[in-house]
């Protein structure tokens, strides 16, 4: 009777289960940021697996620019290894002896009441394997392919709902010169640019250096122009300095240059990216402003079509301890220190409430003229000024961080978000977005 009462109970559950909608988890990736993006979705991952909602399906991506592959693994995969150890383990299918005789004699109570889903080794999946699969996908990935269009393409194709902006709206964001001149040409003041590339530089490297001292004064900012957020941004103080950023980042082989390296201290955990331009960008200075502040700024869409609403949270304030913020310092635990909210007057709080809803409004215009869906975060500059306020953009991460120590979730909790249901209406749009199209 016992057993039988533990059969229904198991059935119920079953029947429960079935009725979850199934959310793959995108992490990892080839970009310098892989690494945070598995622990974004393995947070991502746990938070759906505690609800009664969601039955989250955990999917690491390999590959490359040219062309990437999808996995799902197993749940020890997830919860305990790094980006490159999960990809080293991929193509694993060896158990220790002991393992294999104890999944022998189990058998008889694992058959009947182990979970059937479980998988024990990587299996690589087609994007139409995965649309019979699933009901939506989660990317967690940062940079390339997942804030690129390239993922949100495949999945839009077989109309899979997937959380972010379109694909269009990536394809921009993902370029921070794009980025740059689309708000440029919506009359925002934005920082001067410029774009070394690497046939011009290896033609001809002094015609290209008088270009840009030309242009720029020392120092200035040097960073790849289409890579993840704080991956390579250094400070360029003289041109032996530009010239050891330009062979980093135009390197044939994956080795960096020591001598380079070296001048540029560049961390050995640092990443840098081969590329085949990049980005030099004017450095903000406070000038005759009273304030300078960096800061993030976090938001969700609501909504849809004409009716899309953008919910702007209240900005964070960045503090870097080596005056640029490491991929560490944003995104992991007692890494650094983001003040939410930010400090923009701390002797007046009328003044400072009327600076963040000034710099929200800026935030919320760079939304609409990118077409931002979803969520999304923001990084900016602020100059204060006694009568006016400048609003300066560095970038739009179009699928930030969702670490547990990421400052967005600080950011919504003020809204009144607690992680799982930001989660869930980031989700939840992405679905309805979907239906909203079908219907059309």
């Amino acid at each position: 009777a016992l057993l039988d009462d533990l059969n229904k109970s198991l059935d119920k559950l079953r029947q429960k289960e079935r009725k979850k909608l199934r959310v793959a988890v995108f992490m990892g990736g080839f970009s310098s940021e892989r690494h945070i993006s598995v622990e974004s979705g393995r947070n991502i991952y746990e938070k759906l697996a505690s609800s009664t909602k969601y039955e989250p399906i955990p999917i690491f991506i390999s590959g490359s620019e040219n062309e990437h592959y999808l996995h799902e693994i197993p749940v020890n995969l997830l919860l305990k290894d790094n980006a490159d150890d999960i990809k080293n383990k991929l193509n694993n299918r060896k158990t220790h002896e002991i393992i294999e005789l104890v999944k022998e004699k189990a058998q008889g109570i694992t058959q009947s009441f182990a979970y059937k889903g479980q998988i024990f080794f990587a299996e690589e999946l087609s994007y139409d394997k995965l649309s019979e699969r699933v009901d939506a996908v989660f990317i967690a990935l940062h940079g390339r392919p997942g804030e690129d269009g390239t993922i949100q393409q495949s999945l839009e194709a077989r109309n899979i709902p997937y959380n972010g902006s379109g694909v269009n709206s990536s394809k921009i964001t993902i370029n921070k010169h794009f980025t740059n001149q689309a708000l440029k040409e919506k009359g925002l003041k934005v920082f001067h640019q410029y774009l070394p590339q690497k046939k011009s530089w290896l033609s001809d490297e002094s015609k290209v250096i008088a270009q840009i001292e030309r242009e720029f004064d020392y120092p200035f900012i040097a960073k790849p122009v289409d890579d993840g957020c704080s991956s390579a941004v250094k400070v360029i103080n003289n041109q032996l300095e530009l010239k050891a950023f330009a062979s980093l980042i135009f390197r044939d082989i994956t080795a960096l240059p020591d001598d380079a390296a070296n001048l540029l201290n560049i961390d050995p955990k640092e990443e840098v990216p081969q590329k085949t331009q990049f980005l030099v960008e004017e450095m903000v200075v406070q000038g005759d402003s009273l304030k300078l502040i960096e800061i993030t700024g976090g938001l969700i869409t609501k909504g849809g079509g004409e009716t899309l609403e953008y919910e702007i949270f209240e900005p964070s304030e960045a503090v870097a301890s080596k005056g640029i913020l490491s991929l560490e310092e944003k995104f992991l635990a007692g890494e650094g220190q983001n003040i939410t909210p930010a400090r923009f007057n701390i002797n007046n709080s009328s003044k400072n409430r009327s600076i963040s809803e000034q710099v929200r409004k800026d935030l919320e215009r760079v939304a609409k003229i990118l077409n931002i869906e979803g969520y999304a975060r923001i990084d900016a500059f602020v100059k204060i000024y006694p009568n006016k306020i400048e609003t300066l953009i560095i970038e739009v991460n179009s699928l930030p961080g969702m670490t547990p120590a990421t400052c967005i979730f600080h950011q919504a909790a003020i809204n009144g978000y607690k992680p799982y249901d930001f989660i869930d209406a980031i989700l939840s749009y992405g679905i309805e977005r979907v239906k909203q199209k079908s219907h059309v």
